[in-house]
């Protein structure tokens, strides 16, 4: 008997709430309606940057410097894992795969895309303004032009005062 493999579906999480807002949705509109037999395969991906690329200099020091910053990437990168665990988890979805991997988000999105064979890939937006945008580099904008897959952008509603 063959077993029929599920679509991929493939979510990009960093540190932001705006990241965690987006998994959430995910998770309440794909995935807890049918938990335990989710019509997904979930795979978490956060991206950690680069100790190098994080502090954005290499002069005098900078050697010093690094196995502090990569100490707290990794830190950082486990209380990603763990904060999105716990999320799934709380939500009924135990069948997540929590992927870290170095680089820029954008080529590490797209490349997981491409290794898990994902329908979808879901990522959250900041909402940055266009200059900040600019100047940062929009992940959303970059894999929604370079993800071969459907991408999905969800944006936290703002507050009305």
């Amino acid at each position: 008997m063959e077993v029929e493999q599920k679509p991929v579906m493939v979510v990009g999480v960093d540190d932001s709430d705006h990241s965690f807002y987006a998994l959430e949705w995910t998770l309440d509109h794909f995935l807890t309606p049918s938990a335990p037999n989710s019509p997904f395969k979930l795979i978490v991906v956060h991206s950690k940057p680069s100790p190098t690329s994080a502090i954005g200099f290499a002069g005098p020091g900078a050697a010093d410097v690094l196995p502090f910053v990569d100490a707290d990437l990794k830190k950082i990168a486990a209380r990603v894992v763990e904060r999105a665990k716990e999320l799934c988890h709380s939500k009924s979805v135990d069948d997540v795969n929590v992927e870290v991997v170095e680089g820029d988000a954008r080529n590490v999105l797209c490349d997981a895309v491409e290794r898990h064979h994902a329908t979808i890939l879901v990522v959250g937006s900041h909402g940055y303004g266009a200059i900040k945008r600019a100047v940062l580099g929009s992940v959303s904008d970059y894999v929604t032009h370079h993800a071969h897959c459907t991408v999905m952008i969800v944006k936290k509603p703002k507050i009305k005062n």
